[in-house]
């Protein structure tokens, strides 16, 4: 039977073990935590009886392999997450929200009946989704969504209410950073992939039991080597390497690098050289009694230099969590402290919540690379029986868990057909 050494169980990872076993493969699959999961997995802290999440995750209906792969290892979507329309209104009720509507018309809908919004800011974002869609959701390769919203002559309102919050929760890059390339991709998915495509999946268990759980006890009994807590050297990927056994490295960019300076300087330095992104979540707890909850599973944020936070999450209303909300602030670079600070001020101000305490605040520094014009990403074939996967792989998608799950899958294909060439 053909031998597979993957390294790393993230997403990427599980996806690989997943597909390579069902292609014939023996798995052996290792792991430097304790936990599978990568950047999407529970913390041994919990909240009235439930872990914590490293950070809160928002998927989109679009993220079709993602949901075929939990389906694979005998989850049901539908069961674990929360299915919600496009809803990115503020506490205050401006912005917009998508009915459940076939496309386009549920886009025509919704920022028909935007509240906030003047004539002149919805004129806009119908004239701007009219020219994307005409230009087959193309631009310029150097463009930035900030330009890409100056030439389209999006109104400051729908770039700010809209646009940006999109942006940093897709790319989790600035708004004058961020690809439009790749901007464009995802929307096209969201708008044009179908029935649900841009429908929010928000989970309503810990994220290890959202798919990792599920993939070990998989790849268990059908017969894959699993090794937790086992930290590969580089050496050991240098004796895999000679066996001539391919060795599928499925961890953080700045891990591939270590293991690979040796065997592939170059293919190294290009990894190194990637820059990445953090995400912030900031765990608070309404001690009000009164409090009955969000008046929806997620709301929007006015965000800025001193308000950080873009969304708020009701963990009572998903997962049982009675008064445990979690505040995410993408791309930000503010400190633990300052930033639980803020967050906690904003969220008492936006959402009128005065009894409210901070239980923990999880900053993932490198939680996704940072998503840029023409960025120049590493190729998965590193060198002979070496390869990689991850959502820093080249591939048209940005650092996403459906971006990881793909990379995963298609490493394996390839994989594949050279080992049958």
């Amino acid at each position: 039977m053909k031998q597979l050494t993957i390294v790393g169980a993230g997403w990427a990872g599980l996806a690989a073990a997943v597909a390579a076993t069902q292609a014939g493969w023996h798995v052996q699959l290792f792991e430097a935590a304790n936990t599978a999961g990568g950047r999407a997995r529970r913390l041994p802290q919990s909240f009235a009886g439930q872990p914590l999440d490293n950070g809160q995750h928002i998927l989109i209906g679009a993220y079709h392999d993602t949901l075929a792969l939990m389906r694979t290892v005998g989850l049901n979507p539908d069961d674990l997450l929360q299915r919600l329309q496009l809803d990115l209104r503020y506490a205050d009720g401006q912005g917009l929200s998508l009915p459940d509507w076939p496309a386009p018309l549920n886009l025509l809908a919704g920022i028909s009946t935007a509240r906030g919004w003047s004539l002149k800011d919805k004129t806009s974002l119908i004239q701007a989704a009219w020219g994307w869609q005409r230009a087959k959701f193309e631009c310029d390769l150097t463009w930035t969504v900030a330009q890409l919203c100056q030439v389209t002559e999006l109104s400051p309102r729908v770039t700010t209410q809209l646009i940006e919050p999109l942006c940093l929760s897709a790319l989790n890059t600035p708004l004058h950073e961020a690809s439009a390339t790749v901007f464009l991709r995802v929307l096209r998915d969201a708008l044009l992939g179908g029935a649900g495509s841009s429908d929010l999946l928000v989970p309503r268990v810990d994220l290890s039991g959202l798919l990792p759980d599920a993939c070990l006890k998989w790849l268990s009994a059908h017969g894959a080597l699993i090794h937790l807590g086992k930290r590969v050297s580089a050496s050991q990927v240098e004796e895999f390497q000679h066996n001539a056994s391919p060795v599928l490295l499925a961890c953080p960019p700045w891990e591939a690098a270590r293991l690979t300076a040796n065997i592939a300087p170059l293919w190294a330095e290009q990894c190194a050289a990637l820059t990445h992104t953090s995400i912030a979540t900031v765990y608070l707890h309404c001690k009000d009694e009164r409090f009955a909850g969000l008046s929806q599973p997620m709301v929007a944020m006015h965000s800025g230099p001193e308000t950080p936070a873009q969304f708020v999450f009701d963990k009572g209303v998903l997962s049982g969590q009675k008064g445990l909300l979690a505040a995410v602030a993408s791309a930000c670079a503010t400190e633990r402290d300052e930033l639980t600070t803020q967050v906690h001020a904003q969220v008492s101000e936006q959402v009128g919540l005065h009894q409210l305490e901070v239980i923990q605040t999880v900053v993932e520094k490198r939680a996704t690379l940072a998503c840029t014009p023409r960025l120049n990403r590493p190729e998965p074939f590193v060198a002979a029986h070496l390869w990689a996967c991850g959502d820093y792989i080249r591939g048209p998608y940005p650092s996403t868990l459906e971006g990881a799950v793909r990379s995963g899958q298609q490493v394996v294909t390839q994989l594949s057909q050279v080992t049958h060439g």
